[in-house]
């Protein structure tokens, strides 16, 4: 059985934990936090499906993974190898989530499930359970730069304009290059084997280097980049979140922003930033408008968050709080819908403050209510810090 002895050196990192009944694997689970989701099993009030077996398990094991992404994969590895039994019982391999890449010239990476699995693909991942596969294949496309175009086409496509193809569809790399800078990378990281393609692409960097050729360079040296800093909050969808709140260990980190809208040329934005419901004044950051007319805080609050979005080398929160009703949170949804949302707005007579949620998820509602004081108080910062910057700008004026 599961006991404190038993779990005392499990980490507070992604990855997977594995449950053992002698030598044979019972369950293998993912987690954002391993330390405190297999202290979770210990609480009696939990009532999963899983909790009828805690009382065989005479061992537990974990593997530490660097981000969410890669405990999935991992977690599909160890179920497509050992078929632990709390994995597949009851489970129809049809209902699966798979990603499959084509046999093509140019190879596409597609999500199928286990009923419509055919036997003509290049390869085969996973199973993957309890995750939303097209947001494992955004992230993947970002990463991997995989084509979702076709070649010979008449003009390039959009993910070329973002820099996320390296021009399949106006034939400025071959089939045979394609392979060999984006499908071989991805099956390496598909088989849990990142350390070893990231070793490969520096030396592939350094060579490119070498021989001048600085724009391919400059490509490895990004998405070597990309792949030690994985961002894989869109990652982080029900199974995910519902897991963290469960465990109180979700919202680490969250980002409050505010609007301060004064006259046609002094509209400005902030972001704040707490972790672990401390002030992190090193991560706030100044917005001063620059691309809306008139006064629309709307406007001007999806010109900030459409920016901050670009920023990859900052933090991801796990809830995004604004100064605002529901116009402010509905136009945060529509560009960011994988992450907690809220809305603060100030109620009759601006005397009451109203929680404007983003999500119905009963463990989020019953957070925000045991936690609305240091809401208000990220709210508050958020405002002051907007005031003044816009104050700041006026003098300089």
């Amino acid at each position: 059985m599961i006991t404190k002895d038993k779990i005392k050196d499990i980490p507070d990192k992604p990855g997977i934990y594995l449950f053992y009944k002698g030598k044979e694997l019972l369950y293998v689970g993912k987690a954002t936090s391993l330390k405190s989701r297999v202290r979770s099993y210990l609480n009696p009030k939990t009532a999963r499906p899983i909790e009828a077996l805690i009382h065989e398990i005479d061992k537990v094991k974990f593997k530490e993974t660097d981000s969410v992404l890669e405990a999935l994969i991992l977690e599909g590895e160890y179920i497509k190898r050992f078929k632990p039994r709390y994995n597949v019982e009851g489970k129809d391999d049809k209902t699966w989530n798979y990603l499959v890449l084509t046999k093509e010239d140019f190879p596409k990476l597609l999500a199928v499930r286990g009923r419509n699995l055919k036997d003509d693909y290049l390869y085969v991942f996973g199973p993957y359970a309890q995750i939303k596969t097209t947001e494992m294949l955004k992230l993947l496309h970002y990463l991997f730069k995989i084509s979702r175009c076709n070649p010979n086409a008449k003009r390039h496509c959009f993910d070329y304009q973002l820099g996320n193809c390296l021009g399949v569809c106006i034939n400025e790399i071959n089939s045979r290059d394609y392979r060999k800078k984006v499908i071989n990378p991805l099956v390496l990281f598909l088989k849990g084997k990142k350390k070893k393609l990231i070793i490969e692409l520096k030396k592939k960097m350094k060579q490119a280097s070498l021989l001048d050729n600085f724009e391919e360079a400059k490509r490895l040296r990004n998405q070597i980049f990309s792949l030690e800093k994985i961002r894989d909050f869109s990652l982080l969808n029900k199974s995910f979140i519902e897991e963290s709140i469960e465990e109180k260990d979700s919202f680490k980190r969250i980002e409050g922003y505010d609007i301060s809208n004064l006259g046609k040329d002094n509209k400005v934005g902030s972001m704040v930033v707490f972790i672990d419901g401390v002030a992190s004044k090193k991560d706030y950051r100044k917005f001063k408008i620059k691309t809306i007319e008139g006064q629309s805080d709307v406007d001007c609050l999806r010109e900030v968050i459409e920016r901050r979005i670009k920023h990859k080398e900052w933090s991801w929160p796990q809830l995004i709080l604004v100064d605002g009703g529901k116009p402010q949170v509905n136009t945060i949804r529509k560009i960011i819908n994988n992450t907690f949302i809220i809305g603060i707005a100030k109620g009759e007579k601006r005397k009451k403050n109203e929680f404007i949620f983003g999500s119905k998820n009963k463990e989020f509602v019953d957070w925000v209510d045991k936690n609305s004081n240091l809401l208000i108080k990220i709210r508050d910062e958020a405002h002051r810090f907007a005031i003044n910057y816009q104050r700041k700008l006026a003098r300089n004026v």
